[in-house]
């Protein structure tokens, strides 16, 4: 125990900065700090001119990767690719759906719907990008653009990013980073400088991501505060206090680590939602609300195609910039941060599970939550005659939302409560954010000290404070745009790494299970084989006899396999984990992935089936030897088979490990010197206790 807490506390102070990337993003982000600092004005004119020329010479190229992003997600998920699993094939979601949703929710953009739910209705019903202004299909345009911008488009973006990083840390054991998803393209130049440029990318996008949120949290928890209190002004001085007061509490957060801060918030951040949108559907106009969510999700459907590839060509309004553009930019910038979040939180899932839950999920709320807000506001301009919420919201957006509220039951209750939700989404997203950035700027390592997450949420809240100064929500809006310029390029260049890496997955699927006519657990049929296979069917041994069989039959079978090979000029080794009880076999190759064949010792529970008086075992568990690969559980036991059979299984899975690297020539050398010690914690055998033959609390195994 005491050595267990020494390490612990060393591992809280030592530093895991990788300078590469942390002095560049740091210089980078006080730079433009104190040049924002120190003449307000005309930085807050440099934004302007930078954004104008942004929109004006790119805008077509963020509405174009936006598609392609897409299209390539959605298609990888409903290809043959999308059975693969973000991890061993034998991994297990970490996190229940609610709470992985919720977490994802949070930390994705529950602050913008807050902030846009009701303002962006009633700013296109206002201001319509085409067309007459305040007519039914102005509603109407109103709402299918909302839907058009907070739909499927920006869950692609963060969905690509998350997919891709979840893939190459959980599934090849490169670390949990961006430069990760160009290792088939470079191989270990990640390593270097090209993987450093990288990650200090995705680090200056998700700062100014994250800033540009914090910016809309505060203005919009400042109008709050000045509904509920007039005293309180509406000002950037009350708005950087509320800035620094929230970042310290988003410090607390990141202290608490992931499952006690951010996990815990979050659920609390969707049980208040979720009761605010029934409040409203409940109070307000239902029927309404259900009509136009029908129409217009089928409006949204039915025009997705144009609206993606619209830029306004032949007008000369700004409305793209300042609206599609702005929140796509927004989003790319935001991808960094968001996708690996939601990495983090998504080992176990299938590449379907994860794009079907990624997207089509929080698109659907997304949908019900503007139908509610959106159309709601809109019934009582267009039915209830209360135009003077449009001008409300014309001259404040950020009042939107405590403007509708005053025109329902329970004002002042539901308004706090509302501000409350603000606070806990800002400081979500804060404490989230400094964990992705601090392991982005710490080359992908999971575990960093506090400090160094204390540092970069600090830091948020200094460029929050030093861009609203510059020029508010303008100056946080063309940050957002400019830095996701680049990123865009980054996830580009992602986007194919990891389409010719599924594509080298396809072949060693073909190899494994096209190459070989063979019996379940790849045995070859013989005489008295099938006596073998009826013993594991219906016996279910202790744990002290198939540990033996693993020490005794099972190394045995290696080491003949070993020494053969051996005397052949290959590279092989033989070795047991006395901690997890399991015997492993590999073979070394220079430049290609290693062969990797293990026999692990595997608890479960007694099926309801087995027959006590049959089994012997006094137990409520039985024990398995199961073979594991490089992509990991293979679903078999090996129990009760002799040296012989041991022997032509492991070369059974040789031969797929040969035909696989020739049909793939030229593969690159996946980095799993990691993979394995990653499977511990993850609900294996052996991430608590070593199951010895005194071990008296067994592990069960999950679900094959």
């Amino acid at each position: 125990m005491t050595s267990d807490k020494t390490t612990t506390d060393k591992s809280s102070k030592v530093s895991t900065i990788l300078l590469p990337v942390f002095v560049p993003a740091v210089l980078v982000i006080v730079l433009m700090v104190i040049g924002t600092m120190s003449n307000p004005e005309r930085a807050g004119v440099l934004f302007a001119d930078i954004l104008a020329y942004i929109t004006t010479t790119f805008g077509w190229f963020y509405m174009l990767v936006v598609a392609i992003f897409l299209v390539f997600i959605v298609s990888v998920a409903f290809s043959s690719w999308g059975n693969i699993k973000l991890g061993p094939d034998h991994a297990q979601p970490e996190y229940s759906f609610f709470a992985w949703f919720a977490m994802l929710f949070s930390a994705g953009y529950g602050i913008a719907l807050l902030f846009f739910g009701v303002a962006e209705p009633v700013l296109h019903y206002a201001s319509p990008p085409s067309g007459p202004a305040l007519t039914v299909d102005a509603a109407k345009q109103a709402m299918q653009i909302a839907f058009f911008h907070w739909g499927f488009h920006i869950w692609a973006i963060y969905g690509l990013v998350g997919l891709s990083m979840a893939y190459f840390a959980f599934r090849h054991g490169l670390p949990l980073s961006m430069r990760s998803t160009l290792y088939p393209l470079i191989g270990d130049k990640i390593y270097g400088p090209m993987g450093h440029a990288v990650d200090t990318f995705a680090i200056l996008g998700t700062m100014f991501g994250i800033a540009t949120s914090l910016g809309l949290s505060v203005a919009q928890i400042n109008a709050g505060l000045n509904y509920l209190w007039p005293a309180i002004p509406v000002n950037t001085t009350v708005q950087i206090i509320a800035i620094v007061a929230i970042t310290c509490l988003a410090t607390l957060s990141v202290v608490a680590g992931m499952d006690k801060g951010v996990k815990r918030l979050s659920m609390l951040n969707i049980a208040l939602a979720v009761s605010l949108m029934v409040f409203v559907f409940a109070v307000g106009p239902t029927v309404f609300i259900l009509n136009t969510f029908m129409e217009n999700t089928g409006s949204y459907l039915s025009n997705i195609v144009e609206r993606t590839f619209s830029l306004q060509a032949y007008t000369s309004s700004d409305w793209i910039g300042n609206w599609t553009l702005f929140i796509f930019g927004w989003t790319i910038a935001w991808a960094p941060f968001v996708g690996l979040f939601i990495a983090k939180i998504s080992r176990g899932r299938t590449i379907r599970q994860f794009v079907v839950g990624v997207m089509l999920v929080p698109t659907i709320f997304t949908f019900l939550w503007f139908s509610v807000f959106g159309d709601t506001a809109l019934h009582l301009i267009m039915v209830d005659g209360y135009d003077a919420l449009i001008q409300q919201v014309q001259n404040d957006h950020a009042v939107a939302l405590f403007k509708l509220f005053e025109l329902l039951p329970f004002t002042q209750i539901v308004s706090f409560l509302t501000i409350f939700l603000i606070i806990t989404f800002f400081v979500t997203s804060s404490d989230s954010g400094s964990i992705v950035i601090d392991s982005l700027a710490s080359g992908g390592v999971a575990n960093t000290p506090v400090w160094q997450r204390v540092f970069w949420a600090s830091m948020q809240g200094f460029v929050a404070s030093a861009l609203l100064l510059a020029g508010g929500l303008g100056a946080l809006q063309t940050a957002s745009i400019v830095s996701a310029l680049p990123f865009a390029i980054i996830m580009l260049i992602a986007m194919v790494g990891m389409w010719r890496a599924l594509i080298i997955e396809g072949h060693q699927e073909m190899s494994l299970t096209q190459n070989m006519q063979s019996t379940p657990g790849g045995y070859k049929s013989g005489p008295g084989f099938w006596k073998k296979r009826l013993a594991n069917l219906v016996d279910f041994p202790h744990c002290e006899d198939v540990e033996k069989f693993i020490r005794t039959t099972g190394i045995q079978g290696m080491e003949k396999v070993e020494q053969e090979l051996e005397a052949k000029g290959w590279v092989a080794e033989v070795n047991f984990d006395e901690q997890n009880l399991r015997a492993q076999f590999q073979v070394f190759q220079e430049g290609k992935l290693e062969f990797i064949y293990e026999i692990r010792l595997r608890s479960y529970a007694m099926p309801d089936f087995s027959f006590p008086e049959t089994t012997g075992n006094s137990d409520d568990h039985y024990y398995r030897a199961e073979v594991f690969l490089r992509r990991g559980g293979q679903a078999y036991d090996v129990y009760g088979y002799d040296e012989q059979d041991i022997i032509t299984d492991i070369l059974d899975q040789f031969e797929k490990y040969l035909h696989f690297l020739h049909i793939s020539p030229g593969i690159l050398p996946w980095n799993m010197a990691e993979h394995d010690d990653d499977l511990v914690g993850q609900g294996e055998i052996g991430d608590e206790d070593a199951l010895s033959p005194a071990s008296s609390a067994a592990i069960e195994g999950k679900p094959l």
